[in-house]
């Protein structure tokens, strides 16, 4: 698969690393050609480093890795290159306090499929920070990380399924990408409980058995 980057940032980093593994075709996209070049070669496996353009037109997959607020004008210059092409967003509009930016508009992943319609447009890999993608694999306990992805487009989700397995993890059906808002509101609460509070998040869930209550015998 080829994959375009746009970004040259942790997360850019940590996700593209198990797709070089994985075999998949990558070029790393930027603004400093610098920061590009000194990305690709990290990455090895024939990285290609390029401009912003330049790695939506090689990409059939193209990964926005870019922060909020930065994503929605690059996307806006880039929206005829990214017609019929899968668009995974993996961003968290979070801001001081762990509030959420986007409270009183449309979710990040949304505000990427406005300003290019014609993409498919994915929310992925928003959930942990860059260090645990960098984990080969992320596993926890003896159970692979599994990631929620939310789209509209069947051959879309099939193809970040794809992409998820190969960085070690299990994807996860979270539904239409209208329910992307719920993954940003998510990383929201989970990055103030972890960080803020020192707090467990993990524990507020209960085992899968007891998810709709205790078992009657």
């Amino acid at each position: 698969m080829r994959i375009g980057v746009l970004g040259t940032g942790g997360m850019a980093d940590a996700l593209a690393t198990h797709w070089v593994r994985a075999g998949h075709e990558v070029t790393v996209g930027g603004r400093d050609m610098h920061r590009a070049e000194r990305l690709a070669k990290r990455l090895g496996g024939g990285t290609k480093p390029a401009g912003l353009r330049a790695a939506a037109e090689f990409g059939q997959v193209i990964l926005a890795a870019l922060p909020f607020g930065a994503g929605v004008s690059v996307v806006t210059e880039l929206r005829e290159v990214l017609d019929g092409k899968v668009l995974i967003d993996c961003s968290n509009p979070v801001g001081p306090g762990f509030r959420l930016l986007t409270r009183n508009g449309p979710p990040a992943a949304q505000q990427l499929a406005e300003a290019a319609p014609g993409a498919h447009v994915i929310k992925a890999f928003n959930l942990c920070h860059e260090d645990v993608w960098r984990m080969s694999p992320p596993v926890f306990d003896g159970r692979p990380l599994a990631v929620l992805v939310c789209g509209d487009d069947e051959t879309a989700l099939a193809l970040v399924h794809r992409l998820v397995r190969h960085a070690g993890c299990e994807p996860v059906a979270g539904g239409g990408l209208e329910r992307a808002g719920l993954l940003e509101a998510t990383a929201a609460l989970f990055i103030g409980l972890w960080v803020g509070e020192g707090a467990d998040a993990q524990a507020i869930a209960p085992p899968l058995a007891y998810a709709a209550g205790p078992r009657r015998k």
